[in-house]
């Protein structure tokens, strides 16, 4: 057996040997209770980063402990690999996007395997493969069948050098495209969406099934559907056209002065009269340029335009006149609000700056308001005043409270009704590009929309198209594929050239993971129902509201479809911290030029090298612009792959940003060593045969310094078993993995079966943080099996109880040192030894004792003058 670790050389022995193995892959049978581990699936970029090394080492020490624990493990991986990066680097490069896209694979999952994870490799799937988006577009149908899936107008993102739609993440603060730099347009286009808003009241009432997420994410998936309870307010034009409006404050209504549209409002048109034609056209120009992100900034200045014509305020009968603003959006709502500038901050500075009416209607009782010397919006409490049948009702949203009192107001007289409205907009998933699903229906100018037979699926991307870059999307130029015969009539028709939004693949992939290679179904529903829901999913906090939100959503829809028992896809949910790099920055300097890298600054004298100024020392998102990356690769060559897992784990507990730093990876590196020679040494020392103690062997005979051993062995199990399970605090369990080895190291009793005991337990519990150092040592041992089909070690409580303790002695809160005592001392007897103790009197014996302090079990603390 090998003396030295030597990490390259085991780490791709074990490697290859589990593969022939398969020890990883999931049991088909049942007889064991389940457990699926998933991480959020990556993007094949071309390399793996330490992001991704942190996500998915906490998922496989989780995989490998519950496999250890007797369950059925599904622990899969595979690629979200449609989308905009493939189809630009194609463009920039000149090769194919699916060329480009699986090389990439090849080369991540090569650098996957050499971590060690403990994927069931047999259902790897990748989002581009026509096996997978077979499924993806019968999905669309399935949609298109419940009538949840549709076309319609819409405003979007229009990049005008790339010609396609942008989502609002793809436009910069400035309202330019991300990657043309083009200024993004608004425009009107038939757009596909799903209709998400069919379920916002599931989406949001069922968050409390989620006990097992954390709390700021479900707050983020709340805001996100934002439900509204107000009324909906029929008020009419001053030409009898319906204007309705939603509100959450109608007891307001009396302070309206005013109407504000959406620029994009269909009566508009209708509304402005010859002598306002010309602004309203300039300001709805204007307003197409903007991003949502700019319209609704609450800083911005506010800008409207009067449409020249007025509103009959319906709670009053006055005239209010009608403004168009971006500020107000089509989708929220009815894109039509009744503005009270006295209580709404926003409707008080477009006032303000247009010079309209302010009207008071909620007082505060300790200092009434002025509508002429109002400096800011009112929006707190009091009581109603200049509101008709309000007048003196108690303001607010209670049981017979201003809202509730003039809801029932307007629907008793026929002028609005209750009800709820929800932030949440139906999902867009059109893309005007070429690398994605094609969306699966042909439109017939006979027939309209008629959906490709199942049969004829998928709808396979084509290869041969124009990757330019530039003009329409590459599929609608083709028109050897785009111009079919219609399957409902046989009339030439055309193919949908739009292809879906990536998150559409996303959002259920995780449910294909269940049965991969299923070539009949989408899934198995009694395979998807056995392992469903996840168990515990792991990803980035900035997936918290999209991919989370549509992955419920396609759950709950296949659920209703017939196909699912279950109503939520991820049981529990852990948002790992980022990983940070040191970096060095010039506060003079703006943009990329205010990074300088690590390497090139030193750190006794951190200036710039260009500059001469000084420099400020941080941690920061490891990423190329600023310089401090750690390339995985070459973590693995030095220190090989259980040594970066350590560390990883190490160093942050999971939820929290991880500070890369060099001497902690050394420092686990040591450790590991450490390990192999305390191993090693006892295996050189044991009979071929040896073996542990079991419990039921070990008597009272014990020596102390067994029961010291045995006592140190147990309480490790204890303490790492709940780590583990109760909150994966995996580096408090390192922690104690290295307690452990120190507990072996200064051992008295080397021979004794205790002592095999602990290494055995030491190889066990490590056995999911180091895999591949462990199974090496397990078979140094010449123990049966792989160390990863062991059982997980469990704890004996009676080893935990101990005869005596040290008692720690404190004087004004300085420990002293200790003393053994009976563990099971009353704390007047630990009073009593403390006090009588030769090293308490040293400290204590001229002095005034003020105060004594006992904790039982621990410490005696005397406080003295």
């Amino acid at each position: 057996m090998e003396s030295r670790y030597n990490p390259a050389e085991i780490e791709e022995k074990w490697q290859q040997v589990w593969a022939e193995q398969g020890i990883d892959d999931t049991p088909e049978e049942q007889n064991k209770p389940k457990f699926y581990a998933l991480s959020m699936f990556p993007y094949p970029s071309g390399s793996l980063h330490m992001g991704h090394v942190r996500n998915y080492t906490i998922t496989d020490v989780i995989a490998r402990v519950r496999r250890m624990q007797g369950y059925r493990v599904l622990h899969p991986m595979g690629w979200d690999a449609f989308g905009l990066p493939a189809e630009n680097a194609a463009i920039d490069r000149g090769v194919h996007p699916a060329k480009w896209t699986y090389q990439n694979i090849a080369q991540m999952r090569a650098e996957l395997k050499r971590l060690g994870l403990s994927y069931d490799w047999k259902r790897e799937v990748a989002t581009c493969s026509p096996d997978y988006y077979r499924w993806t577009q019968w999905i669309f149908l399935e949609f298109l069948k419940a009538g949840l899936a549709y076309q319609k107008e819409a405003a979007v993102n229009w990049d005008p050098v790339d010609q396609t739609v942008l989502a609002n993440e793809q436009v910069d603060s400035e309202g330019r495209s991300w990657r043309s730099g083009a200024k993004v347009e608004r425009r009107l286009l038939r757009q596909w969406f799903l209709k998400i808003t069919d379920y916002a009241e599931q989406l949001l009432t069922d968050l409390e099934k989620l006990d097992g997420w954390p709390d700021r994410v479900k707050l983020m998936q709340e805001n996100w559907i934002g439900k509204s309870t107000g009324a909906e307010v029929y008020f009419q034009t001053e030409m009898g056209d319906a204007l309705t409006v939603f509100t959450t404050r109608p007891d307001t209504l009396w302070g309206a002065t005013f109407m504000v549209l959406s620029p994009e409002h269909p009566l508009v048109e209708t509304l402005t009269t010859a002598e306002q034609a010309d602004q309203i056209k300039a300001y709805q120009a204007e307003a197409a340029d903007k991003s949502e992100i700019d319209r609704t900034a609450e800083e911005r200045e506010k800008t409207g335009v009067w449409t020249g014509s007025y509103a009959i305020n319906p709670v009053n009968d006055q005239k209010i006149p009608i403004w168009i603003a971006d500020y107000v959006l089509m989708g929220y709502g009815t894109g039509a609000i009744m503005a009270v500038p006295a209580h709404d901050q926003r409707d008080f500075e477009f006032a303000k700056t247009f010079n309209l009416p302010i009207q008071v209607v909620v007082q505060p009782a300790d200092q009434p308001l002025d509508s002429e010397t109002m400096t800011a919006a009112y929006p707190g409490d009091g009581a109603m005043v200049n509101s008709g049948p309000l007048n003196g009702v108690t303001a607010g949203k209670g049981a017979n409270q201003s809202v509730d009192v003039a809801i029932n107001w307007l629907e008793a007289n026929g002028k609005g009704k209750r009800m709820v409205n929800y932030r949440l907009r139906d999902w867009l998933i059109s893309r005007q590009r070429y690398w994605g699903v094609p969306i699966p229906v042909i439109h017939c100018p006979s027939c309209g929309i008629v959906p490709v037979p199942e049969v004829e699926l998928p709808v396979r991307l084509p290869e041969e198209v124009d990757l330019s870059g530039r003009g329409a999307s590459p599929l609608a130029k083709l028109e050897s594929w785009t111009n079919v015969p219609c399957p409902s009539c046989g009339t030439p028709a055309t193919r949908e050239t739009d292809t879906m939004d990536t998150f559409i693949d996303s959002s259920w992939y995780f449910l294909r993971f269940t049965d991969a290679t299923n070539e009949q179904q989408v899934f198995n529903s009694a395979k998807a129902n056995d392992l469903m829901p996840v168990d515990q999913y792991v990803g980035g906090i900035e997936h918290a509201i999209l991919h989370l939100l549509y992955s419920r959503f396609f759950t709950k829809f296949l659920r209703d479809r017939g196909l699912l028992s279950i109503d939520e896809p991820f049981q529990r949910l852990l948002t790992q911290g980022m990983v940070q790099g040191l970096t060095y920055m010039n506060p003079n300097k703006g943009g990329k030029d205010k990074w300088i890298p690590s390497n090139l600054v030193d750190p006794a004298n951190p200036i710039d090298p260009q500059t001469g100024e000084p420099l400020e020392r941080l941690y920061a998102t490891m990423s190329k612009s600023k310089g401090n990356g750690v390339a995985p690769e070459d973590v693995l060559t030095k220190y090989g792959a259980d040594t970066a897992r350590m560390f990883i784990l190490f160093k942050a507990p999971p939820e929290k940003d991880l500070e890369w730093d060099d001497a902690d990876v050394e420092g686990q590196f040591r450790f590991l060593n450490r390990v192999w020679r305390l191993v090693m040494e006892f295996a050189e020392r044991q009979p071929s045969s040896g073996t542990a103690p079991s419990p039921a062997s070990v008597n009272n005979s014990l020596t102390n310094a067994e029961k010291d051993l045995r006592y140190a062995i147990h309480y490790a199990i204890q303490q790492i078993t709940e780590d583990v399970e109760e909150g994966y605090q995996f580096n408090t369990a390192v922690s104690e993995l290295m307690k452990l080895s120190n507990a072996l190291t200064d051992a008295k009793c080397k021979d004794s079966p205790i002592y095999a005991e602990g290494i055995e337990t030491l190889l066990r519990l490590m056995a999911p943080f180091a895999p591949h150092i462990t199974e090496e040592l397990w078979h140094s041992l010449a123990r049966p099996g792989s160390i990863h089909q062991q059982a997980w070690s469990t704890y004996d409580p009676a080893a935990l109880v101990v005869d005596e303790i040290s008692l720690v002695i404190q004087v004004n809160g300085k420990t002293r040192g200790t003393i053994p005592v009976s563990a099971q001392a009353s704390k007047a007897e630990l009073e009593a030894y403390a006090r009588e103790s030769e090293l308490a009197q040293r400290y204590i014996a001229d002095k005034a004792i003020k105060k004594v302090i006992v904790v039982p079990g621990k410490l005696v603390n005397f406080v003295v003058a």
